[in-house]
């Protein structure tokens, strides 16, 4: 089982490159990288979001990698920290930031026409 969720989103060139900076914009991140390769045609934003449950007195972190290039826009999300099992259960009706920002990716695709597609990838390997 993956630990990571990776999203591909295609269409036009303009709307993908809109998409990082109105979800930044939107959902401002704890801290943010951003790195541009212009002999690539790519730019690369890594957004780190924290929220902290004082109920269960735990921190979530959600790691956001953000690959926007002519084609297409790879999304990685990485969630991390927590507690996990009976006390990890939330208490609260508010919605996660990993929640937003997914909510985000698939409203944004929706309302200017992009195809979200989910990346898996298998954990078992091929057989020969």
């Amino acid at each position: 089982m993956n630990s990571h969720t990776t999203y591909l989103v295609f269409g036009p060139s303009a709307t993908l490159k809109r998409m990082s900076t109105k979800m930044f914009t939107e959902y401002p991140p704890k801290f943010l990288h951003s790195r541009n390769f212009e002999s690539l045609q790519t730019n690369m934003d890594v957004a780190v979001y924290e929220e902290y449950e004082k109920q269960i007195n735990s921190s979530i972190t959600l790691t956001c990698i953000f690959e926007t290039s002519p084609q297409h826009n790879k999304i990685i999300l990485k969630k991390t920290g927590g507690r996990m099992g009976f006390r990890g259960s939330s208490l609260t009706e508010q919605q996660k930031i990993e929640e937003s920002v997914m909510d985000f990716i698939f409203d944004f695709a929706k309302r200017y026409g992009l195809t979200v597609q989910e990346e898996t990838v298998s954990d078992t390997k091929e057989e020969e």
